[in-house]
């Protein structure tokens, strides 16, 4: 009886599965590679997949509603390479500036590669912009600057998406479209702020990209997102629309992040690493299958009694 109602805490919800998960990941990456869990590599590792992280909050809103967005590297290359171009060539020099700006061409959107003109922004080209990924005056010299970023947009949505109207009816839309519509709630309006938003974090994401790993390229995340998508997905948010929350995005996120990671350090090669990053990923996402079927079978039983 014991392990039975022990099982039943386990499954009790996506997010406490995901934790399992995420832990048992760490804890055999760390025997195979001592040190892996140093406060250090662990702090380079969440700064390093930030980009990652912040996305997977656009994409959740995204999915939430039963949409999905493809186009969100090509955005945040638009936007960092717009912001390099103006670094390198001196018409703005401030760093809150620079990311006000990335984020509105975010919101705006286009098409990187217009900008771009096959050039790019070394580090030598964008200056002092550098330092904001290297430095932690925002977090009071504790945590890096990217950091604090990460976790605001974190609060935010998690506030947002739980305790306000607007993160209620992007639920609602998801869930069953005509049936908001009906009980009053504007759907078109409510899908072109969840892409809206998508593309600030897209701008916002642009500009810590460029920061992070001091250059700023046409080509910059490409192919990312599809990590974006699948950290979403590990996540327990449904392609649906409807179903997802902040907590499971972000152990989604952390999960492939530490994958990413471990993956060449306990000695897999390098042409083999995709492949074995997938067949994890479709590992937890069958796990995650499993646990849904449990919990809604669990719930089916109490409506019966």
């Amino acid at each position: 009886m014991e392990k039975k109602s022990l099982l039943k805490r386990i499954t009790s919800s996506h997010e406490t599965s995901l934790i399992i998960v995420l832990i048992l990941l760490c804890i055999f990456v760390e025997l195979k590679s001592p040190g892996f869990l140093s406060s250090k590599n662990i702090l380079e590792i969440l700064k390093n997949n930030s980009v990652i992280m912040i996305m997977v909050l656009g994409m959740l809103c995204v999915l939430l509603v039963g949409g999905i967005d493809i186009s969100i590297t090509s955005s945040l290359a638009f936007s960092g390479m717009t912001m390099g171009m103006l670094i390198k060539y001196d018409i703005i020099h401030n760093t809150l500036l620079a990311f006000v700006i990335a984020c509105v061409i975010g919101t705006i959107c286009g098409f990187a590669y217009l900008v771009a003109n096959s050039q790019w922004a070394g580090a030598d080209a964008l200056g002092d912009f550098n330092n904001f990924a290297l430095e932690s005056n925002l977090g009071f010299g504790i945590i890096n600057n990217v950091l604090v970023i990460v976790i605001i947009c974190y609060v935010v949505f998690f506030i947002m998406l739980k305790w306000t109207k607007f993160g209620r009816n992007i639920y609602a839309v998801g869930s069953n479209a005509e049936a908001a519509e009906i009980s009053g709630i504007n759907v078109a309006r409510v899908k072109l702020a969840v892409y809206t938003i998508m593309g600030f974090l897209c701008g916002l994401c642009g500009a810590m990209a460029t920061s992070i790993y001091a250059s700023a390229q046409p080509n910059m995340q490409l192919g990312k997102e599809l990590d974006v998508i699948a950290a979403c997905v590990i996540g327990g948010v449904s392609m649906n629309g409807g179903r997802g929350s902040v907590g499971g995005a972000l152990l989604g996120a952390l999960i492939l992040a530490i994958i990413s990671k471990a993956l060449p350090l306990i000695g897999i090669d390098a042409i083999a690493q995709n492949t074995v990053k997938g067949l994890i990923i479709f590992i937890v996402i069958v796990l995650n299958v499993v646990t849904k079927r449990m919990l809604n079978k669990r719930n089916l039983e109490r409506r019966e009694m």
